[in-house]
């Protein structure tokens, strides 16, 4: 496989620092999380500490200001690791980006080093259950009294949503605008009228509370507005991307934690007086395997160089989903098969990560919505 020359000396010191918490605050604990259906607060606060959230924040809001590289390697870490549990992504690459990049100083300044430490845990507020990944038609309703905005609605496989204390909020302030009307809030959880539903029952993921949120007339000044009134949607598209990628990057370091994890395996299972290694079909469909897996993490790591130039687009952020997300789903489900009886039992990794992988393909914009946006974009050169 390629060199990866992406990552400094610099970032492999932090990788192994990732490695080392990992290994010693979080693995032994997961399958309790999973079976708990949430984490403990104490290991974002113990992430903050050792510095693992919001790498990339600037010094003067918290942050270690050093470059987004940091970010992916917890990403790939954790992915390495079958840790699904700590929201830490949705947290440092989704709801920390929008404060950071469309904020105001005073709001930079309130919440980014609170969630650099793991005080102050975030979520996104995007779906609904009519809307799914149609965001402009979105219900959450915000509407202007005096000062205040008044908002009311409910959102769905909300990430983070039961500990979470703030959430970066889509809301409607235009019903009649579709995309134009738009708006974002930055909503604290302790807000009157605000309340915590159910934390729902997943196929995989089980470690990651996943919930309902419902705001019922709940009062937020209008400065806890992102950005503009009515501009919300045009904020959401220009950090889908980045979402995206996230998605991609952790899904390639799944299809190669996987592949050894069954490289291993086949390599020790006896069968029929030889390794299942030793069969001309393991050999074979292993090499198409890492083959795809190649081909995909040389095309994320390019999306990883154009995201660091500030020049990935979003329809490269669709195509590396799309790509990774169906691989991802192909890989655990073919490696699984050489585990035989054991794939299906959940205290082997591959079983976990077959139900965990199921969720590619649907979250951060189905793979539908990814065809649709590629398929869209090769007629919109052509005019």
């Amino acid at each position: 496989m390629f060199e990866r020359k992406l990552f400094t000396d610099e970032h492999e010191i932090f990788r192994a620092s990732v490695r080392k918490f990992i290994e010693s605050e979080i693995t032994p604990y997961h399958m309790q999380w999973e079976h708990d259906g949430i984490v403990p607060r104490d290991i974002w606060l113990k992430a903050g500490a050792m510095g693992l959230l919001g790498c990339s924040i600037p010094e003067e809001y918290g942050g270690a200001g050093a470059d987004h590289l940091y970010d992916f390697v917890l990403i790939e870490e954790l992915a390495r690791a079958g840790i699904t549990g700590p929201g830490f992504a949705v947290h440092n690459e989704m709801v920390m980006p929008y404060i950071l990049a469309f904020g105001t100083d005073e709001q930079k300044r309130f919440w980014l080093p609170k969630m650099v430490s793991g005080e102050i845990i975030g979520a996104l507020g995007l779906t609904e259950p009519h809307a799914g990944s149609d965001l402009k038609n979105i219900r959450t309703r915000a509407v202007r009294e005096g000062s205040e905005y008044v908002i009311s609605g409910q959102k769905v496989f909300i990430s983070n949503g039961q500990l979470c204390d703030v959430i970066v909020l889509a809301t409607k302030t235009n019903p009649q605008a579709g995309s134009h009307g738009v708006s974002l809030f930055i909503v604290e959880a302790w807000r009157e009228g605000f309340k915590r539903g159910r934390r729902l029952e997943k196929i995989g993921l089980k470690a990651q509370d996943t919930s309902e949120l419902f705001f019922e007339d709940v009062r937020v000044p209008a400065t806890n507005m992102l950005g503009t009134e009515n501009g919300g949607f045009k904020l959401l598209m220009k950090n889908l991307a980045q979402e995206r990628l996230t998605q991609a990057v952790r899904s390639a370091a799944v299809i190669e934690a996987v592949l050894e994890w069954t490289i291993q395996y086949v390599s020790e299972r006896e069968m029929f007086d030889q390794t299942l290694s030793d069969f001309q079909n393991t050999q074979f469909k292993l090499a198409e395997l890492k083959t795809e897996a190649c081909v995909g993490r040389v095309f994320v790591d390019r999306c990883i160089e154009s995201f660091m130039v500030h020049t990935l687009d979003g329809i490269d952020a669709a195509m590396a989903k799309l790509w990774l997300s169906n691989l991802h789903g192909k890989v655990v489900d073919e490696c699984l098969q050489f585990f035989g009886g054991w794939g299906y039992m959940w205290e082997y990794p591959i079983a976990r990560a077959y139900a965990d992988a199921r969720i590619t393909r649907i979250a951060g914009g189905s793979i539908e919505v990814m065809k649709h946006i590629i398929g869209r974009s090769l007629f919109d050169r052509k005019k």
